[in-house]
């Protein structure tokens, strides 16, 4: 029906770059908002950065300045370019879509399975 497929994960070392992608595929309607979440162990999920059918972003202050997410909407896909990584972004990253399935008129939370970020020397 949905999936959400994410993929760009790996281990790099401190001050590298990573990209990540996240693309929707299935009967979708729309897409009102899609972003990354990351979770690392012991602690809870929190948002990265998300962004709106309009185009407006919102970041964690521990990745302004560093990260940037984007969208292609032709592929229903979402990006994230992770700049001057640091150990401390080390964790599981999820891709989450609020959108709406063609066959409903509701509005759903759909999550990718994850993709590991391990940022280390």
């Amino acid at each position: 029906q949905v999936q959400l497929v994410e993929s760009g994960g790996g281990l790099v070392q401190p001050g590298g770059s990573l990209r990540l992608s996240c693309a929707a595929s299935g009967n979708i309607f729309s897409i009102s908002a899609i972003g990354w979440y990351r979770q690392a162990p012991g602690k809870q999920r929190e948002l990265v950065a998300g962004i709106t059918s309009g185009g407006s972003t919102n970041y964690a202050d521990s990745v302004k300045g560093r990260f940037t997410i984007s969208r292609d909407n032709a592929k229903n896909t979402v990006y994230l370019q992770m700049n001057s990584l640091k150990p401390e972004d080390t964790a599981v990253y999820y891709c989450n879509a609020r959108l709406m399935v063609i066959a409903t008129v509701r509005w759903g939370d759909y999550w990718g399975q994850g993709t590991q970020v391990t940022v280390s020397s």
